[in-house]
This record gives structure tokens, C-alpha cells and sequence, in this order.
């Protein structure tokens, strides 16, 4: 049989194909049960080390939790596209005025109508405002997360109905605006999953709204919640230039075919140089710096958080090495150890082939051990992350356990097993069989085995240094973030969203007579101190308003006009969150009725249009300043934060009575003596009372508030903290594992020495040096390491330098102090060795 010759012989290609398919069966048949003895014999090797397969098992488990559960997040909120037809081609478009203190604004309607058909690089260009509606009616009704859009939304998207139709232009008008499109969760709650639910209609708002259009099922608008669309209706007169910078809409676009977004960014620029020409207010525009950015659009939803995931997720991968590399140390002892046995083993015929499978397929059983346990602690990481705000993230509701990361999971699970195995295998196999015999008789190790060895333990205090470097920076920045006074107490402060119905609240009157009967029966709760209304809740996420003049004020050249906040008060605000007052006096409830307007300005807004000049009657008004809408200024309250504990000096706040500024939409406040979870289902129920059809929603206390503005920085300083105390205790383990190692291989060595005349002193201080030498190499790469992390980090560090000394010296002191200990046990089990009694066990 030649063929069957030639195909033993290595020559398949000139096999008939049988004979290569006999060669395959034949060749699995042999190696199947080469691999399950193989298993066998691992299993029996693990089994009889039963702590060191416990803490390689858990060393892995652990490592690979932290890296599975960061990289769910990170896949989740940076990693994974939008869930849109080519995501690649959405933009955003919004507008910025740095020159008055506003890097981020929103577009406008007149935005919308110019550069739709004027920018020819987006073919399609659309606006949307997130918003809450009440759907229901008496005793039904909720306030639903809901999105106001315009008619070209869902085709920018690339989402078509599944059934229905989108938005016309004639919808646009307040007049037409009565229709919706529906979410498929929405369909199915609401209406059943009605097949006939086109025509349909249901309460929000008071009105009756008609089902023109559902969308498909998995359909989710990754930027809130929305369970329903409504036309962007408004004013037709709110499309004239004059409104052209009343930016209060997001805009989205998607890009022409083979257009970039530089090419986008360069036609948007040329608009905006032409439109400048006929701005009603070019004299203010210049000076504040006025210009329009195009960015992808998940690139630019995800940039606040982009730095911190990176960098904990760098974090989780020097976790791994480090465990990797305190695994690949104890697995080169270990291999140490049976040196004598792999050495007799090749003497009498072993064939490398034999012994590398050997090792892989133990080191595999430890990994894929390691591993199975670390998924399985995954799913309480993510769950844990959760917890800690991550879902508080952009697209972090997306973040779960799922094929996608399995599939990670094992990959992981597989390069860590090659890598722990390829220098266990290599040692073995190179090591020469005399030589092992011969150090093993002399009781010592080679001097590659020990640089090697030395040189892991120098690793991986380096990385445990730079990990331990940023979790102080991160940490000592969070607590300057804590310890900057938010200029209110908000200690004992429920607050709650209410939202009136635009049916029967259609101006400030009815809104203010209802307000004013709140408040009272709030006022009556047991236990409350006071009640107030502001319609610009601090850490709300409310933004800047432009159009405050004031009276007598000439901008100086270049100079441009300030963003400002403004907010509709009422009731006990100052008070309640303990705002102190610097001048004049609060606003009272009958300023609402009084026919001339008075405000109060924080003292922010008072030094910069008044500096070192009495405030008080000095005039202003929204918009432009006319007899008619001037208010007099009659108090001075204190700057308070109105967004992040770490924004700078203040851009000024007006507080104008509620009637001034009546918003549909608003922030109750109540401060009492009892906690404010006790509170709320007595507020809800008094609320209830006064009209059945206004839900309360948002209820949590103001602390609550201030924590959530938190979550992007508390989440990363806590986990960090984590990981660097997971590297440290790792890193000395590892340390002590390969000293007393060396203090057991080197045992005879150190008998016959002080046998012949040292003292434990002198064994205890070469140990000790070793020990030394080894910290000081690893602290210095660590140094090096630690600048470069402080750089990234520098863009979320708040009150602290990236080259922090104390930082430096903390986390110096802390991995000598550990090193020290993981030294000096081992070392003074060497000092104390008794060299008659080493002698004669050798």
C-alpha cells in the first residue's frame, strides 16, 4: 500500500482522500486519549496542592471578574455601536458661545428650517427635546418620558414604523399637533397590543392624542427613556431670526454618502459666516465667540466618561498582568520543585512533546477553572457596578452579562492560559537535565531562574505602584469634590417633579392660583418646616439663559454678554435650603401680584454688573429692556452651585417671583423634621387631593441630587480603590511566595554557612537587601509609569495635581510597608535556621 506509506510519512498531499480522512480519525484517536490522561494527570497534580491550586483559582477568578465587569460597561457605553443603521454616519450639531461662559448650547427652530435644506452635506437633519407628559386621566394619570422631534427624526435615524407613518410638516403647529408615535412597549402596555391601534387616542396632557405611527420592537432611544414622540410644534413666529440663538433643541444629523464630518464641519462653518451678516444682534455675537461644532454622535454622548472607563479599564488589565505574573511565578516554582522529577523523566525518554502537553493541559484546567468561577462572579460585578450608578451613565441601561461578553470571557480564558504555560513550558524544556541534578544536589537554583523570577517581582510592584497612584489621585479628588460647599444645605430636603397639564393651565394665572394652594397644604404636612416652588432646581440639569439686559450696562469692547440662570420662585426657597441673604430682602408671596416686577440676583450676578455698588433698585430685564418687562432688583442672596459641586465662579442666577415666570413645569421643595422617604406619600397624597390628575414625579431628596452628580466620579475612585488594593495584596503574596521559596531552595546553602561561622544577622540583612533592591528597581518603573497615568488622568482631577507629593510619598510608603513585611518573614525564617538541622535533612 504506497499510498498508505506516504501518508505515515508526512506526504498527505499525494494521498488519496481516504487515506487523508483514515489519517485524521487515526490521529484523533490517538490524541483524544493522550488528552484525557493527560487531564488525568493534571487533575491528580492539582489535587495533591491543594493551596496552591485554591489560590491560582482565585487569584484568576478574581482578576478576570474585575476586567469582565469593567469591560461589560465600557463595551456597553463606549465600545458598542448605536443600535441604528450605519451609527457611523449620525452627527451631532450643537452651538457653543465660549466668550460668555458657555461651551455647550443646544440649536434652535430657526437653526432647524436654515440648515436643513442649506447644508447639503447631512442628508437628513433633524431636532429633538426630551420632555415628561402626563398620559391618563383622574386617578390614572403618570407622567410618561416622552420626546418631542421633528418630521425627519426617525428617517435620521434610519428607523422605520412598523406600522403607521412619522410626522408631516403641517404637525408642527400647535393646532395639528395632536398625534403620536408610539414605542412597541407602549403599544403592548397601554393599549393591549391592539393590531388596530392606528387611530386610536389617548390622554396626555388633558388632550386626546391620535396613534399615527408605531415604531418596531427593540426600538429604544438611547438618550432617555422616551415611551412615546410628539411633533415639535410650536409658534410660527419662534422661526424668525430674532429667536435664531433661543437654543433649546438637540440636533442630529446623518451624513451624506462619502461626506465627512470635516466636510460637514466646513459647509456648517461657511453658513454661519454668511448667515452672520443678517444676525439681529451681530454686536454681541462676535464677542462671544459663536460657532457651530459637528461630532459623531456617540463619540460626543459618551466624551464626559470616555477618560475615567479607559482608565479603569487599564486598571482591570494591570490587575490581570499582575495576577498573571504572581501565577507565572508560582508556576515556575512549582516547576522548580518536580525539576528533579521532569529531569529523570527526559533522562529515561520523555519526549518534549510529553511534557509540554502535560503543562498546558494543567496550567489550562487551573485557567478555564479560574475562569468559569470569575464569569459566575461577573454577574454579581455587574449587578454591584449597577448599583453604584453606572446605569446613571449614557447608554448605561445596556450594560449586562451576555454572549458578547462570554464569548470575551473565553477568549480571555484562553490567552491567559497560553501565556501562563509558555514560560513554565519553556523552562522545562530548556533546563539541562545534568545541570538540574546537579543544582538540586547543591540545593540552589540557577541565575536565570532567579533574574527571572526577580524581574516578575520587580513588575509587579511597579504596576501595583501605578495603580495605587491613581486610586490616591482619584480618591483625594473626590474628597476635594465633597468638601466644596454646594452654598446650600441640603440635608432633610424632599423634592419632587410636578408637571401641570397645558389643558387647564393654559397661562401664568391658573398656574400661579394652583401654586398657591399647594404650598398651604404642603405647609400642613405633619412635620414640615417649609414649602417652596423654583422652577430651576439646583443639580436639576437645567441650563443657561441668554436674554437678561441690564439696565445702564455697556459691554466693554469685545466683551461679550453672560449666560445667566433664571428661575420662577415662590414660597420659603431661601429659607428652606438655607441660602444666606447679603442684602435687601426675599421675595415675598405678594410680589406675585404686584403690578411692578421685582427680582432677587445672587451675589455673582450683582459683582459683575454692579461691582462695589449697591444692588438694590437696580433694574433688568428678559430680553430687551423695556419699560414694560423691567424688574427692580430688591435682594442679595449667596452664590450656590447649580449643576457640579466642581463648576467654577458662578454665572449668576435671577430669581423672579413664579408669576413672572410661570413654567408649566416645575421643582417643589419641603424641608422637615421627618426623613424624606417618611414624607413623600404624604406630599403625593396632599397633591392627589388637590387634583387627581397631577402625578409627582422624581421624588428624592436633594442630597440624593448632589449624589448623582457624583456617579462619575465616586463610581471610578471607588473602584479603583478596588483594584489597587486587589494589586497590592497580589503583589505581596507573590513577593513573599518567591523569597520563602528561595529561603527553602537555599536551605543547605545557608546551613553550611553559618556553620562555618555567619551570624543571623548577616543572613537576615542579605535577604532583607535582596528585598530592597527589588522594591527600589519596582518603584522606579513605577514612578515612571505613575507621571504617565497622572496625564491621562489630569482631565478628571479636581483640586489636585497629577504630581501630587503626597500621593507619591503615601503610595511609596505603603508598598515599602507591605514589601517589608513580605520580606521579613521569610528572611527571619532564614536567619533562624539551625545549620545541624539543615544538614541532616539534606
Amino acid at each position: 500500500m504506497p499510498g498508505s506509506a506516504r501518508g505515515l510519512s508526512g506526504d498527505r498531499w499525494s494521498c488519496p482522500d481516504g487515506a487523508i480522512v483514515s489519517l485524521s480519525w487515526a490521529s484523533l484517536r490517538y490524541l483524544l486519549p493522550a488528552m484525557i490522561t493527560n487531564l488525568r494527570h493534571a487533575y491528580r497534580q492539582l489535587v495533591r496542592t491543594p493551596g496552591f491550586t485554591a489560590t491560582a483559582i482565585a487569584t484568576l477568578a478574581l482578576c478576570l471578574c474585575a476586567n469582565l465587569t469593567i469591560f461589560a460597561v465600557v463595551d456597553a457605553i463606549l465600545v458598542r455601536p448605536l443600535p441604528f443603521p450605519a451609527p457611523d454616519r449620525l452627527v451631532t450639531v450643537f452651538n457653543a458661545y465660549p466668550g460668555a461662559g458657555v461651551e455647550r448650547a443646544s440649536a434652535s427652530i430657526p437653526n432647524y428650517f436654515d440648515r436643513r435644506s442649506a447644508i447639503k452635506a447631512f442628508s437628513a437633519l433633524s431636532i429633538y427635546q426630551s420632555c415628561g407628559f402626563i398620559v391618563g386621566g383622574a386617578r390614572t394619570a403618570v407622567r410618561v418620558q416622552s420626546v418631542r422631534v421633528s418630521p425627519e427624526f426617525f428617517a435620521t435615524l434610519g428607523v422605520p414604523m412598523a406600522t403607521g407613518r412619522a410626522f408631516s410638516e403641517s404637525q408642527l403647529t400647535y393646532s395639528e399637533d395632536k398625534v403620536a408615535v408610539i414605542t412597541d412597549s407602549f403599544w403592548k402596555s397601554y393599549f393591549g397590543a391592539d393590531s388596530h391601534v392606528l387611530g386610536r387616542t389617548f390622554l396626555n396632557d388633558g388632550l386626546s392624542i391620535t396613534v399615527v405611527g408605531v415604531l418596531p420592537p427593540g426600538f429604544r432611544f438611547p438618550f432617555c427613556g422616551a415611551e412615546f414622540f410628539r411633533p415639535a410644534s410650536h409658534d410660527p413666529r419662534e422661526r424668525q431670526p430674532i429667536n435664531r440663538h433661543y437654543n433649546n433643541w438637540e440636533m442630529i444629523g446623518r451624513l451624506s454618502p462619502g461626506v465627512t464630518v470635516a466636510d460637514a464641519q466646513a459647509q456648517i462653518d461657511a453658513f454661519n459666516a454668511n448667515q452672520a451678516s443678517d444676525d439681529p444682534d451681530p454686536g454681541d455675537l462676535k464677542p462671544s465667540g459663536f460657532h457651530t461644532t459637528v461630532a459623531p454622535l456617540h463619540a460626543d454622548y459618551v466624551r464626559l466618561f470616555k477618560p475615567t472607563l479607559l482608565f479603569l479599564q487599564c486598571g482591570g488589565l494591570v490587575l490581570l498582568l499582575i495576577g498573571a505574573v504572581n501565577l507565572t511565578n508560582l508556576l515556575l516554582i512549582r516547576a522548580s520543585n518536580r525539576g528533579i522529577d521532569l529531569a529523570i523523566r527526559r533522562a529515561l525518554g520523555a519526549t518534549r512533546w510529553h511534557i509540554a502537553s502535560e503543562t498546558v493541559m494543567e496550567v489550562t484546567a487551573l485557567t478555564f477553572g479560574g475562569g468559569f468561577l470569575g464569569v459566575l462572579l461577573s454577574f454579581f460585578g455587574i449587578r454591584l457596578i449597577r448599583l453604584m450608578g453606572a446605569e446613571q451613565m449614557p447608554l448605561g441601561a445596556t450594560i449586562v452579562f451576555d454572549g458578547r461578553l462570554a464569548i470575551v470571557a473565553l477568549a480571555a480564558t484562553v490567552i491567559v492560559s497560553l501565556a501562563l504555560a509558555a514560560p513554565t513550558i519553556w523552562c522545562s524544556l530548556h533546563a539541562n537535565v545534568a545541570a538540574t541534578l546537579q543544582a538540586a544536589t547543591r540545593g540552589t537554583a540557577s541565575r536565570a531562574a532567579q533574574r527571572l523570577r526577580h524581574c516578575f517581582i520587580v513588575a509587579q510592584v511597579a504596576l501595583a505602584f501605578v495603580l495605587l497612584w491613581g486610586a490616591g489621585l482619584l480618591a483625594i479628588s473626590l474628597k476635594r469634590v465633597l468638601d466644596t460647599p454646594a452654598g446650600f444645605d441640603p440635608h432633610q430636603i424632599l423634592t419632587g417633579r410636578v408637571t401641570l397639564p397645558w389643558k387647564d393651565f393654559r397661562n401664568a394665572a391658573a398656574r400661579l392660583a394652583f401654586v398657591e394652594r399647594l404650598l398651604p397644604a404642603i405647609r400642613a404636612l405633619p412635620g414640615v418646616n417649609y414649602a417652596a416652588i423654583n422652577t430651576n432646581l439646583p443639580f436639576a440639569g437645567e441650563h443657561d439663559d441668554f436674554d437678561v439686559t441690564v439696565e445702564g450696562y455697556a459691554p466693554a469692547p469685545g466683551e461679550s454678554a453672560q449666560a445667566h440662570f433664571i428661575a420662577g420662585v415662590v414660597g420659603d426657597y431661601w429659607p428652606l435650603m438655607s441660602i444666606p441673604l447679603l442684602r435687601g430682602r426675599l421675595l415675598e408671596s405678594a410680589d406675585s401680584h404686584r403690578p411692578q416686577a421685582v427680582c432677587v440676583v445672587d451675589e455673582a450676578f450683582a459683582e459683575r454688573y454692579w461691582p462695589g455698588a449697591d444692588p438694590i433698585g437696580r433694574r433688568l430685564a428678559l430680553g430687551a429692556f423695556t419699560e414694560q418687562n423691567a424688574a427692580s432688583v430688591v435682594g442679595v442672596v449667596a452664590n450656590v452651585k447649580q449643576n457640579q459641586l466642581t463648576e467654577g465662579s458662578g454665572h449668576g442666577v435671577v430669581y423672579f417671583p413664579y408669576s413672572a415666570y410661570a413654567a408649566s413645569s416645575f421643582s417643589m421643595l419641603v424641608r422637615a423634621s421627618l426623613p424624606p422617604g417618611a414624607l413623600a406619600p404624604m406630599v403625593r397624597k396632599a397633591i392627589f387631593q388637590l387634583d387627581p390628575e397631577l402625578p409627582v414625579d422624581d421624588v428624592q431628596p436633594m442630597q440624593a441630587r448632589i449624589d448623582d452628580s457624583l456617579v462619575a466620579r465616586r463610581s471610578p475612585a471607588i473602584l479603583a480603590g478596588m483594584f489597587a488594593t486587589a494589586a497590592l495584596l497580589l503583589t505581596t503574596v507573590g513577593t513573599y511566595g518567591v523569597i520563602a521559596y528561595a529561603v527553602r531552595q537555599r536551605r543547605r546553602e545557608i546551613g553550611v554557612r553559618m556553620a562555618i561561622g555567619a551570624l543571623p544577622q548577616q543572613i537576615l540583612t542579605q535577604f532583607l537587601a535582596q528585598g530592597a533592591r527589588l522594591l527600589a528597581a519596582g518603584i522606579a518603573l513605577g514612578v515612571i509609569g505613575a507621571l504617565m497615568v497622572g496625564r491621562v488622568l489630569r482631565a478628571v482631577l479636581f483640586g489636585v495635581d497629577e504630581l501630587n507629593l503626597g500621593v507619591l510619598a503615601a503610595t511609596g510608603g505603603l508598598i515599602a510597608g507591605t514589601m517589608f513585611l513580605a520580606v521579613l518573614l521569610p528572611s527571619r525564617r532564614a536567619a533562624r535556621i539551625n545549620p545541624i538541622e539543615a544538614l541532616r535533612s539534606e
